[in-house]
C-alpha cells in the first residue's frame, strides 16, 4: 500500500484545470503523472483541453487505466474534454455535478484570466490551488490580481516562487507559497543497459534514426519550434563547434533535433540548416515525428549531451528528462534552467529574493559538475498586450560553441561521470525531480491547505481610492 494511502470514499476530490491529460503536450504530461501519483490520496476530475476537442461534451472514466498505472486497485479519475480550457458556465455545472474539495489549475495565467475573474464564487465552495511558472524578470506586477485570487501557489521553479512574493508583497503572508518542480518518471526515462542497447528492435530505432550512420558525439535538442527557443542560434552555435575541429572528427558529430522542422510561431529550420550546415562534415537531422514515454527515452540514450538556450524559460522539461537519464546539459542561464544547474550561494543550492532575483548576470559561476552554463549577454525588455514587459535574455552561440566544445573534450567516459552525478542529485531528496517526489509535495501542500483554509466571505467591504502605481519592487543590477 503506498504511503499516504486514504480508501477512495474518504478522499478529497480536486477538480484538475489543464490539458487533457491523455494527449502528449508537456502541460498534459506533467497533469498525469501529478494525477498518477495522488490518485491513492485524492480523487481527480480533469477538465482537460485541447484546441476543437473532438470528444468536447463527453465524460470519460479513467480509473482503471489509472489503477494500472499507479498501481492501486480503487483509483477515481474522471475526465471531461473541452475546446480550450472550458468557460465560467461549465465551471458552474462541474462544481455542481462533481462537488469538488479544491481547483486545481496548471498553465500560464492569460488562460484563466475569466476564471479569476470568478473566484470570489468559485472560493465560497472551495479554494483554488495553482502550480504556476513564470518566465523571467521584472516580477510581473500586471499578474498580482491572478495569484491573489488563489489560495494556494506551487511555484515549479524557484524563480517563479520568488515571483509570487515579490508581486503579492504583504498578501503573501495569507497565502501557501511553495517550491514544487517539475518532476518526471524516472522509471521510464533512465539509462539503458548495454544489454538493453543489444536488442533487435534498439538497434533498428537507432539505424533509423542515424540513417544508417554511426556518430561519436551527439548533441540533442527536444522542444517546440517556437522563436524563444532559439534554435537557429543553437544550430549555429553547432556549426561554430563543428568547425572547431579536424573535419574528420566533425563528420562524426551530430545535432539530433527532436521538433517539428516548420512551424509558424518559430521559423522555417530546414533553410536554416541549408544556410549553416555543409552536407560534407556538419551533420544536422531531425527525429522525423512523435514518440511515445519508452522511444523518447531511447533517444535519450543515443545522445551524449543535451542543449536548450531558450531566452525566455520556466522549467524546461527536456533538460529534467536528461538528466534522470544520466545527460550533461547544456543551458542558457535564465527562469528554471537555473534551478537545474544547481548553482550555489553561500555554500548552499541558490535561492533569490528582491537583492538577488536571478543569476542571469552570471553572478555566480559555481555549479553542478553536470552543467554547462551559457551566459546571456543580451537582456532586452520586450512585451505584448497581455505582457507589458518580460527580459528577453539571449546568449551568443559562440559562448555555446564553447560549452559544446568543452563536453566533446570530455570525452565518453568523462561525459558519462558528469551524468551520472547529475542523476544522483536530480533523483535525490535536495532536488527531487521525479514525478514521484512532485506527487508528494503536492500532497503535502494541499492537505497543508484543506487543514487552514476558510470559505471566502459571500461579499467584502473595500475602500475605492486614487490608482496607486505598481513599482518595482526589487533590485535591477545585483
Amino acid at each position: 500500500m503506498k504511503q499516504g494511502y486514504i480508501p477512495k470514499e474518504r478522499r478529497k476530490k480536486i477538480l484538475l484545470l489543464c490539458d487533457d491529460i491523455r494527449v502528449h503536450s508537456g502541460i498534459a504530461h506533467m497533469g498525469r503523472e501529478l494525477v498518477m501519483n495522488t490518485a491513492h490520496h485524492y480523487n481527480w476530475v480533469n477538465l482537460g483541453g485541447a484546441v476543437k476537442h473532438p470528444e468536447a461534451g463527453q465524460r470519460f472514466d479513467l480509473s482503471q487505466d489509472t489503477n494500472k498505472q499507479a498501481g492501486i486497485e480503487d483509483s477515481s479519475v474522471m475526465l471531461y474534454p473541452t475546446d480550450g480550457y472550458g468557460n465560467p458556465d461549465l465551471i458552474r455545472q462541474l462544481i455542481q455535478i462533481e462537488k469538488p474539495d479544491a481547483l486545481f489549475l496548471i498553465t500560464d495565467p492569460r488562460y484563466w484570466a475569466w476564471l479569476f475573474q470568478m473566484e470570489n464564487e468559485i472560493r465560497k465552495h472551495c479554494p483554488i490551488v495553482y502550480l504556476n511558472i513564470w518566465d523571467d524578470y521584472p516580477a510581473p506586477l500586471y499578474n498580482e490580481t491572478f495569484y491573489e485570487s488563489c489560495d494556494a501557489l506551487l511555484g515549479i521553479s524557484k524563480q517563479t516562487v520568488n515571483i509570487n512574493k515579490l508581486v503579492l508583497g504583504p498578501k503573501a503572508e495569507y497565502k501557501i507559497i511553495e517550491y514544487v518542480p517539475h518532476g518526471v518518471n524516472h522509471k521510464v526515462f533512465r539509462p539503458l543497459s548495454e544489454e538493453e542497447k543489444s536488442t533487435k528492435e534498439f538497434l533498428e530505432f537507432k539505424n533509423n534514426i542515424f540513417k544508417g550512420k554511426e556518430f561519436e558525439f551527439v548533441l540533442f535538442f527536444n522542444s517546440r519550434n517556437i522563436r524563444r527557443k532559439q534554435i537557429p542560434d543553437t544550430i549555429l552555435a553547432f556549426r561554430h563547434f563543428v568547425d572547431r575541429l579536424p573535419k574528420e572528427q566533425a563528420k562524426k558529430c551530430l545535432f539530433l533535433l527532436h521538433t517539428q522542422p516548420v512551424e509558424e510561431h518559430g521559423t522555417d529550420l530546414n533553410a536554416v540548416i541549408d544556410l549553416l550546415c555543409p552536407e560534407e562534415y556538419c551533420n544536422v537531422y531531425f527525429t522525423g515525428g512523435m514518440f511515445d514515454p519508452e522511444r523518447m527515452n531511447w533517444l535519450y540514450n543515443l545522445a551524449d549531451a543535451q542543449i536548450l538556450l531558450t531566452s525566455n524559460e520556466g522549467w524546461g522539461l527536456s533538460l529534467t528528462e536528461a538528466l534522470v537519464v544520466g545527460l550533461p546539459i547544456i543551458a542558457n542561464v535564465t527562469g528554471g534552467m537555473q534551478d537545474q544547474m544547481r548553482f550555489i550561494k553561500d555554500g548552499k543550492w541558490m535561492d533569490f529574493d528582491e537583492e538577488f532575483p536571478s543569476n542571469h548576470r552570471g553572478t555566480i559561476k559555481e555549479h553542478g559538475s553536470w552543467a554547462f552554463p551559457v551566459y546571456p549577454t543580451s537582456r532586452s525588455l520586450v512585451g505584448s498586450v497581455p505582457t507589458p514587459y518580460i527580459f528577453d535574455d539571449r546568449c551568443e552561440p559562440e559562448d555555446a560553441a564553447d560549452r559544446i566544445e568543452e563536453v566533446y573534450n570530455l570525452g565518453k567516459e568523462g561525459r558519462k561521470q558528469a551524468g551520472d552525478r547529475g542523476r544522483e542529485w536530480a533523483l535525490g531528496d535536495e532536488a527531487g525531480f521525479t514525478s514521484e517526489k512532485m506527487g508528494n509535495r503536492v500532497i503535502q501542500y494541499v492537505d497543508e491547505l484543506f487543514d487552514t483554509w476558510e470559505p471566502r466571505e459571500k461579499y467584502e467591504f473595500m475602500l475605492a481610492g486614487d490608482y496607486k502605481k505598481k513599482v518595482l519592487n526589487h533590485k535591477l543590477i545585483y
